[in-house]
């Protein structure tokens, strides 16, 4: 996976983390309503305890909420929910809830936990509750089991229980597999936006955001950037002596040698046709005439050949600094002002020319 692709999906995953913790912050709401309305209705039924165990879960949901606007620990507001709703339903079950309709309340977990959780941990969740449950249905002996299931009931209810178990999960693995898909392909278009298609550098347009961006930094906190404005010396020579087949190589091959020169940090460009630019950050005008240089020597000496044949592949660049200029067009003017006295002055080489004290 792409750099670019893995920051996409990690940027579609961060997004989706806080549109469930705005779920879980709604559905926890809601479950304060549906347990203070229970609890209620069970205290003037005369089910004092089961009301007190309910009233207890309420408190439990509340205290999670307040910790999580306090801290906005998405994460711990997760488990959290998750540890006080299984805990509910474990008291639900043993005790039969009212009428023994506790169990009934199962359903509402899978989806919840496969929505909050990975596919993995949901289903080691799921099957846990329901191994409980079990436990419950075979041993109502048991000192912390209070209700008594007939079989038909454990019989329906173990078979819908998985039939929606399994129904939630093959719905959640397909919403996150098209999730993923869409993120793919927004991932793929955006690449191809932002890149030239030939060459796999940076296009026009993505050159100028970053600028625009590095600008901005220098506006903020004063870090200068250099750009180096490049042409390829005769490139029509070579279309019309070689053929297009052989300019196209030679422009994936210059893109090729270019990369291999730069920092990791700076950014390279077809700026149009058979010209390029290179953005440099927190780089000075000297060292960005040191970096022109070094690739000029590099074109010059590196082997261009396309059919067995040697093409005659120079460049000529004009370099200027953020320190130089008041805005980026004044900036990309002077580069390309540069550029044209470099041509002007014989080719093969790079202005302005650093001159020896």
């Amino acid at each position: 996976m792409s750099e670019f692709r893995q920051t996409r999906f990690e940027a579609a995953r961060a997004d989706e983390e806080v549109r469930v913790a705005r779920v879980l912050t709604g559905l926890s709401v809601a479950a304060l309503f549906f347990l203070a309305g229970i609890s209620i209705k069970s205290w003037f039924s005369d089910h004092t305890g089961h009301a007190l165990a309910l009233a207890l879960f309420f408190l439990l949901v509340v205290l999670n909420l307040l910790v999580f606007w306090r801290t906005g620990n998405r994460g711990r507001n997760k488990t959290g929910m998750l540890t006080i709703v299984a805990g509910l339903f474990i008291y639900l079950v043993a005790s039969g809830g009212e009428s023994n309709t506790g169990p009934l309340w199962l359903y509402v977990f899978p989806p919840l936990v496969f929505y909050l959780t990975s596919l993995r941990t949901g289903t080691i969740l799921l099957l846990a509750c329901l191994f409980f449950t079990a436990i419950v249905f075979r041993f109502p002996g048991l000192p912390f089991v209070f209700a008594e299931y007939g079989g038909n009931f454990q019989l329906r209810f173990f078979a819908t229980m998985l039939f929606s178990s399994l129904f939630c999960y093959v719905l959640e693995a397909s919403r996150r597999n098209a999730r993923n898909d869409l993120v793919t392909l927004a991932a793929s278009y955006e690449q191809a936006a932002r890149t030239d298609e030939l060459t796999g550098l940076a296009n026009r347009r993505d050159m100028q955001h970053r600028m625009d961006n590095e600008f901005s930094r220098y506006q903020r906190a004063g870090h200068h950037f250099s750009v180096v404005l490049m042409d390829l010396d005769h490139f029509k020579r070579i279309n019309d002596d070689f053929g297009h087949d052989a300019g196209d190589e030679v422009l994936q091959q210059f893109a090729w040698l270019m990369q291999s020169l730069c920092r990791q940090s700076d950014l390279a460009a077809r700026w149009g046709g058979e010209e390029f630019l290179l953005l440099l950050p927190d780089t000075s005008l000297l060292q960005a005439l040191t970096l022109a240089e070094r690739l000029r020597d590099a074109v010059e000496g590196h082997e261009f050949v396309h059919d067995g044949q040697r093409l005659p592949v120079t460049i000529s660049a004009g370099v200027c600094s953020i320190s130089q200029c008041n805005n980026l067009d004044e900036l990309l003017r002077q580069a390309d002002q540069n550029l044209y006295e470099a041509k002007e002055a014989g080719r093969n080489r790079i202005a302005p020319r650093v001159r020896s004290h």
